[in-house]
């Protein structure tokens, strides 16, 4: 029985979307251990320092973001910015993306986030352990995108 051809959405068609100022903001937190935030901030994680790095990953993350998220187009970035803070033994970090283009950047700005709290668990993970190689403690939550600007 012969079936009907399907056809799946690629990239969504913009090429007769005007250029506009965009901007995104989003945030995200890891919430970790007292000894965790302590070795953080002394500067004793094995791996190196945690938020430089982290940075790091977050911008190569958001210039990366079409190869990530397959319905995303390649936007010319004009600047990203990364922010972090405690709350509590919760880490937030903040990533701010900045275009003219065609079509929104917040999948920019959410997928900095996402990466720049993805290495940040990896350089702390082995204090973040327990006795059964777990993580109880440890989450990566309220990923969200916290202001979008479209400009005229």
């Amino acid at each position: 029985m012969r079936q009907e051809p399907t056809e799946i959405q690629g990239i969504v068609e913009i090429g007769q979307k005007p250029v506009v100022a965009r901007k995104a903001t989003a945030r995200g937190r890891l919430n970790l251990k007292s000894e965790t935030k302590a070795a953080i901030i002394g500067g004793a994680i094995s791996k190196g320092n945690v938020l430089e790095a982290s940075t790091i990953a977050a911008i190569q993350a958001v210039k990366e973001t079409p190869r990530i998220i397959p319905h995303c187009h390649p936007i010319p970035l004009e600047g990203t910015k990364v922010t972090w803070s405690w709350d509590g033994n919760d880490l937030w970090c903040e990533v701010h993306v900045s275009a003219h283009y065609k079509t929104g950047i917040e999948m920019e700005a959410l997928t900095g986030v996402a990466a720049g709290l993805l290495c940040a668990f990896d350089m702390v993970k082995s204090l973040e352990k327990n006795d059964d190689g777990q993580y109880p403690e440890t989450s990566i939550s309220d990923l969200t995108v916290v202001d979008k600007f479209k400009g005229n």
